[in-house]
């Protein structure tokens, strides 16, 4: 089959199965998984050759890895160092030793056993992460432990890898001692560090100068693959080293470019690697022996689970986020195929038992979005402590032009406004007693998460016009404005800005009324203070107007530099001998005039 046949084969299956599986609520991932097993070689056999497209399906994670690096500055990864190698060193400690002392208890030798344990208690980083970014999940507490654990699970394929042949029989054994192996690796990881410090930026700012979008977008694919190969050439997972190069361009102005050129690609090569692992379950295997594979799974999957639950009760203490943390990486994960193929060619272990197992991380991966789906409907409102225990009651009668998320005292004055003025608005909190409280005043307040598409579906945002973001939380109020922007970018966002750096990012999703709350405060009171000490009012309102002015235009000015301290500092000295300069040049212009 030519490449022409086999790309159109790919398209049409996923096409097909994809918007039925989200339809049913199972989310992308699982169409994608059924369209692989439908057109595999244990299907209808459209495509035979899984291991060479598996390998360009790599790109995907490689890829997903590197974008999530570009979200991640250093000082950020450092504030995850808990949760990567405190819990994560712990999960995977606990998971394969307990799954390889259940390979003991099946009879299966010593060495097949730990690398069967170890294997196994890695999780899908591309499952998970990508289930989590569909739902607006990642920021969360429980987000931000299952990726500190993802990241941990692949530092730990180094030493699994580089283990190996000390497990297997001699017949392969490695010409490189493991102390060598390992000094290797942190060498390479040096040298990306540095590189991606000293050359890559300069590199990148001499292929801006050259204005050809097309140069730039080459130079960011080189990058990725070029560092993903040079980690993988001494045995490092691909996946990590793009992700070592995305943190370490987190911090560099060409982090939005980057990300916005490099996005179309991962979608397509992500869907791609989840089709190619939907190939590769043998279904032939299931069918001869569905009992055993089963229970193998289910298996996998509560024991994981478990243990996952445990840490996270002890991190995240209450239970309904622990049990979220075990849903979402309860999986056997993608690095375990490559692990279980290189245990079978060192004869750690039989060829028929690493083909059981690539089955069963087959189908525990295509658990994950079933388990999240039920656990979101029929677990998660159980576990709801009892002040929050409510539905989303969002249902107006009429269609109001205006939709208020936040009604605090952000959100209160400018529902105020509009009732004086008679203009309809739906007011949205996620916070029961702030409704029981308004209810009192005769407000009415629907309850709900305002980032949730169908609840701002539930509240007719398709029929508003005007959309005011005045959420406390600035986690949630970024979550919200999303959702908005994604799926409704025919409304007016109006966005209340905590503060300075809140209304950067604000600003870096392209909403351009942003109001910071005690910006105009401040200045109200700074202009009473001046007529206070003598300054006439219209002096005093000119005075504010120049710094609002200024202030507003410096806002925008340095938003796209605003991770960058120097250049922010620098900026900011200039704007305050500017702003020095129009006073005194408006106090010239007030003497002239007096004279």
């Amino acid at each position: 089959m030519s490449f022409l046949q086999q790309a159109l084969v790919f398209l049409a299956a996923a096409v097909v199965a994809v918007p039925l599986s989200r339809k049913l609520g199972l989310g992308s991932v699982l169409g994608y998984l059924a369209a692989g097993a439908a057109i595999g070689p244990w299907g209808l056999r459209l495509i035979g050759d899984v291991e060479h497209i598996f390998h360009v399906a790599e790109l995907g994670v490689v890829l997903l890895l590197f974008v999530i690096g570009l979200e991640l500055e250093p000082r950020r990864l450092w504030a995850l160092r808990r949760s990567v190698f405190g819990l994560g060193g712990a999960q995977v400690l606990l998971t394969g030793l307990l799954l390889a002392g259940v390979g003991l208890l099946l009879g299966l030798p010593r060495g097949a056993a730990l690398v069967t344990g170890f294997g196994l208690s890695l999780s899908s980083t591309a499952f998970a992460l990508q289930l989590l970014a569909e739902r607006n999940q990642l920021t969360t507490a429980y987000g931000q432990v299952a990726f500190g654990i993802l990241l941990f699970q692949d530092l730990a394929v180094v030493p699994l890898l580089a283990l190996m042949p000390l497990l297997g029989d001699g017949a392969t054994p490695s010409a490189e001692p493991v102390w060598w192996l390992l000094l290797k690796d942190v060498g390479v990881l040096a040298a990306v560090v540095l590189a991606g410090r000293y050359l890559v930026r300069p590199v990148f700012r001499a292929v801006a100068a050259t204005h050809s979008q097309e140069l730039f977008t080459a130079t960011a694919l080189l990058l990725v693959v070029g560092t993903a190969s040079l980690v993988n050439a001494v045995g490092l997972s691909m996946a990590l080293g793009a992700f070592l190069a995305g943190v370490l361009l987190a911090d560099s102005e060409y982090r939005h470019e980057l990300e916005a050129d490099l996005e179309p690609f991962k979608g397509l090569l992500m869907g791609l690697f989840f089709v190619t692992v939907g190939m590769s379950v043998n279904l032939s295997l299931i069918l001869q022996e569905p009992l055993r594979v089963l229970a193998l799974v289910l298996g996998l999957v509560a024991l994981k689970g478990a243990v996952l639950y445990g840490l996270g009760r002890v991190v995240l203490k209450q239970r309904q986020p622990a049990l979220d943390l075990a849903v979402v990486i309860s999986q056997g994960g993608e690095f375990a195929f490559v692990l279980f193929s290189l245990a079978a060619g060192q004869h750690v272990m039989e060829r028929s038992l690493s083909e059981l197992l690539v089955v069963v991380v087959g189908l525990s991966m295509a658990t994950t979005p079933l388990l999240y789906a039920l656990h979101e409907r029929w677990v998660r409102p159980r576990l709801q402590p009892a002040s929050a225990k409510r539905a989303y009651d969002v249902a107006p009668t009429e269609d109001n032009p205006v939709i208020i998320a936040g009604f605090g005292r952000v959100g209160q004055i400018v529902g105020r406004l509009l009732r004086a003025k008679r203009i309809g608005f739906t007011a949205i909190d996620a916070s029961p007693e702030q409704i029981d409280f308004m209810k009192r005043f005769g407000s009415q307040v629907f309850y709900g998460d305002a980032s949730r598409l169908d609840l701002l579906r539930a509240a007719r945002a398709e029929k508003a016009r005007v959309f005011v973001l005045a959420i406390d939380d600035i986690e949630a109020s970024l979550r919200t404005a999303r959702a908005v922007k994604e799926h409704f970018p025919h409304l007016i966002l109006f966005a209340r800005a905590r503060n300075r750096v809140h209304a950067y990012q604000l600003l870096d999703m392209g909403i351009d009324r942003v109001m910071r709350e005690t910006f105009l405060d401040s200045l109200e009171m700074g202009t009473e203070v001046l007529q206070e000490l003598g300054l006439t009012y219209s002096e005093s309102r000119r005075a504010h107007e120049r710094l609002r002015e200024h202030d507003e235009r410096l806002l925008r000015e340095t938003a796209r530099f605003h991770r960058d301290e120097k250049k922010l500092v620098e900026m900011a000295d200039k704007a305050r001998k500017e702003l020095e300069s129009l006073f005194e040049k408006d106090e010239a212009e007030q003497s002239d005039g007096a004279s």
